[in-house]
């Protein structure tokens, strides 16, 4: 790994300092550096590559990051359990739902929590809602990344149906805190059904239509096919995971692995691809759209009457409705929100299948109303740590659909 001290004389320029950064031509002035970022409209974020050019061949690649950190993991250890998920929403902003069920999961292993199945489907339904909203975000920036302008707005219609849907849940668009330890903040409208059914039984069309402008088109299969190709073996030491590790034709999901939140109950296929390149990205992702729309429509068919979060008192909130005809509901109500909850003492690690990979929470208790410890293993971190041998080799116009393809977050990386 380069240290920050490194990265700093690769800003400063100071070429004895760039030993062990780049080869040995670049200190000699036979190749090229070059800063792509941090400003880039390729980078989806504020990431800095250092290229080292051969002409237009990238000879080394090291990615910089850093300049969107917030410090979420240890601003989540000053605050309660309870009042922290808020920060959660705010890593990887496609996917806030699920950054949500992660901690959620967590905290719910850690205290041993039981959840209402109601709670469980609705939370796989809006976590693979999400998942499709994430995915649009990505196809539609990834084809304007190549220069096809069009389908970012097709892409966009179709993401601002999943956030009304967001909206009409959680109050929010995009920064939901919906899930909560034990279950959810409040039952699902009773509009929610309808509206995802109309947006499920319409978005196989749009899938079908977005291949259409893609899947054969001549230039799209040029600057993708046989492009950022990562072998199985190379994907695995590089510790990816997710639409990365499938397209290299390894068949991990730990929706199925490791089945979390009810995973168990639905059935649904986990696409894998047969190259490992640009192109088998955009297949797998694709592909797992559709895998979504199976899901939620089962979760939607089997979906249990109950109740929505759990009964215990000793970590969940009285309901709303008992607030105003006890004051023993008052009391608990206000002292859970002013001192919180003391969980054991204890560690867990738990994760899930994000649309970028595996997402993973560790969390540390102490037995105070504050968490020890809070760390993420996010994919978008993996995934950017293994642009350099993506890139190594492959002309400076290839760089931008490899990093397009990785689909990376930044707010995701820099916590």
């Amino acid at each position: 790994m380069v240290d920050q001290q490194q990265l700093y004389a690769a800003w400063t320029g100071t070429v004895e300092d760039l030993k062990g950064i780049v080869s040995e031509r670049a200190l000699s002035g036979e190749t090229m550096l070059l800063n792509m970022g941090p400003q880039h409209p390729s980078t989806h974020g504020v990431l800095r590559l250092l290229l080292e050019l051969d002409g237009e061949e990238i000879v080394t690649c090291v990615p910089d990051i850093g300049f969107l950190h917030t410090g979420i993991e240890k601003n989540m250890e000053a605050k309660t359990y309870e009042k922290s998920i808020t920060m959660t929403d705010r890593m990887d902003y496609l996917n806030p739902m699920g950054n949500n069920l992660v901690y959620c999961l967590a905290m719910e292993t850690l205290f041993e929590l039981d959840v209402p199945l109601r709670a469980q489907y609705a939370r796989v339904i809006l976590t693979e809602l999400t998942r499709i909203n994430s995915h649009l975000v990505w196809l539609g920036t990834h084809v304007l990344d190549l220069g096809m302008t069009s389908l970012i707005m097709y892409a966009f219609k179709e993401r601002e149906r999943l956030l009304d849907i967001f909206e009409m849940c959680s109050g929010q668009r995009m920064m939901s805190t919906y899930f909560r330890p034990g279950g959810l903040w409040r039952d699902l409208p009773p509009e929610f059904e309808d509206a995802v059914t109309a947006f499920i039984d319409d978005f196989p069309q749009t899938i079908d239509d977005f291949e259409a402008l893609l899947t054969d088109n001549t230039l799209f299969i040029e600057r993708t096919q046989g492009i950022g190709f990562v072998s199985t073996e190379d994907t695995i030491a590089l510790g990816l995971t997710g639409p990365l590790l499938r397209a290299a034709g390894i068949n991990w999901d730990l929706r199925k692995a490791q089945p979390y939140s009810s995973y168990e109950h639905f059935d649904f296929n986990v696409p894998v691809g047969q190259h490992g390149d640009v192109y088998d990205r955009y297949v797998v992702r694709m592909e797992e759209m559709r895998e979504s729309l199976k899901i939620i429509r089962q979760g939607l068919k089997n979906l249990p009457k109950g109740p929505f979060r759990s009964n215990n008192r000793k970590y969940v909130p009285p309901p709303r409705s008992e607030l105003g005809q006890s004051m023993e509901a008052v009391i608990h109500h206000f002292k859970l929100w002013t001192e919180g909850f003391r969980p054991p003492k204890g560690e867990v690690y738990v994760a899930v299948e994000s649309p970028r990979g595996e997402l993973g929470c560790v969390l540390v208790s102490d037995g105070t109303p504050r968490p020890m410890r809070v760390h993420f293993r996010t994919p978008s971190f993996v995934s950017i740590a293994a642009l350099g041998p993506m890139l190594t080799g492959y002309q400076v116009a290839d760089a931008v659909a490899i990093i397009g393809s990785i689909d990376c977050v930044l707010g995701d990386c820099d916590r």
